[in-house]
């Protein structure tokens, strides 16, 4: 059995202040009142409230004395006669208290009638309320539902980009740890072709002042070779820088990896440029090596005309000291030493 959750204190007092602001004491006004509770049951602990509070204003009628009795006994036979009278009296009055009675209990049925339809009103007003009530928590429930659907449609559809984006990523970082592996090793290379090409540019530069010194009067092509060398190093420089942009490159490259998402079209475009400067470095390169070939074969030149320079001045030299055969042997010699310079092949 359910406890009860309001006093009879706390209903009488609901139903005092209802009755003082002059409403219509029912079930349903006493339960709004309370805010809670068996509307039949806080009727019935009013309805027993006011019932006792009319027995307690009804006096209490006193029993004939004993004397009184005795009396009317003594008496009795002298009634008799008058009893027929005051029976038709008596029924006169039982009739008409009979009338009262009925008219009491018509009055007293359309009081509770009237009440019955009053609860009534109130119960329906009640069930309204507690109807609309429904509808909008039905609503809020269906809205919510609804909102909850979209929260889970999103929620799946941000998992799937996520997993796509994540997917993205890791392609695209691994290709460019790839570049960046790519542009290490074309480096490499490219710095080995650069030491390659400066030793043969040192070699072909010692080669150059041992010329110079052996032969003056070759002053002005060793000039020239000279500004070989100088367009030489321009070139090397260019070579340097290019492999300074493949490094540049290779950062950049390495920060497009680390924010693939946003650079992707951008690394693909220095991809290009990189390439592109590659291509120009090994362009670069292949000059170098061609200017230095060219250098070793003006070198060779310098070299034999320096010796055929040698052999003149020993042919003086013996023409100016020796008889005159033995200056036909030294002119013989010095035509004989350069047509076998002229046949060997240039020192690489």
């Amino acid at each position: 059995m359910r406890p009860v959750e309001f006093t009879p204190e706390q209903i009488i007092e609901a139903g005092k202040a209802l009755q003082a602001v002059g409403r219509n004491i029912t079930g349903f006004a006493l339960r709004q009142k309370v805010g809670g509770g068996n509307p039949a049951r806080l009727k019935q602990v009013w309805d027993e409230h006011q019932a006792g509070q009319a027995v307690a204003t009804i006096e209490p009628v006193a029993e004939l004395p004993i004397e009184v009795a005795d009396e009317v006994a003594a008496v009795a036979k002298a009634l008799t006669e008058r009893l027929a009278g005051l029976a038709v009296e008596l029924n006169d009055k039982a009739v008409k208290a009979a009338e009262r009675r009925v008219h009491e209990v018509v009055r007293s049925a359309g009081e509770q009638r009237e009440q019955a339809e009053r609860e009534l009103a109130d119960a329906g007003q009640t069930v309204e309320d507690l109807e609309g009530k429904l509808d909008d928590a039905e609503a809020a429930a269906a809205q919510l539902r609804g909102e909850l659907a979209e929260a889970l449609e999103s929620g799946q559809a941000q998992a799937v980009e996520l997993a796509t984006l994540k997917e993205r990523l890791s392609l695209i970082e691994h290709a460019g740890k790839t570049a960046a592996e790519q542009y290490a090793a074309d480096l490499a290379r490219v710095n080995a072709n650069l030491e390659a090409t400066a030793a043969d540019r040192d070699q072909a530069r010692a080669g150059a002042q041992e010329a110079q010194g052996e032969a003056r009067e070759l002053m002005r092509r060793t000039q020239e070779q000279g500004a070989a060398l100088d367009a030489l190093r321009v070139k090397f420089a260019e070579a340097e820088l290019a492999a300074a942009r493949l490094e540049g490159e290779r950062d950049r490259a390495r920060q497009d990896a680390a924010d693939a998402e946003r650079r992707a079209v951008a690394a693909d475009t220095q991809a290009a440029r990189t390439t592109e400067a590659l291509e120009a470095a090994q362009a670069a390169q292949a000059s170098a090596e061609r200017a230095a070939d060219a250098l070793r074969l003006e070198v060779a030149t310098l070299t034999e005309r320096a010796a055929h320079v040698a052999d003149l001045r020993a042919i003086i030299a013996a023409v100016q000291a020796g008889p005159i055969g033995t200056q036909a042997e030294a002119t013989a010699t010095a035509k004989k030493a350069p047509t076998q310079r002229r046949t060997s092949p240039p020192v690489a």
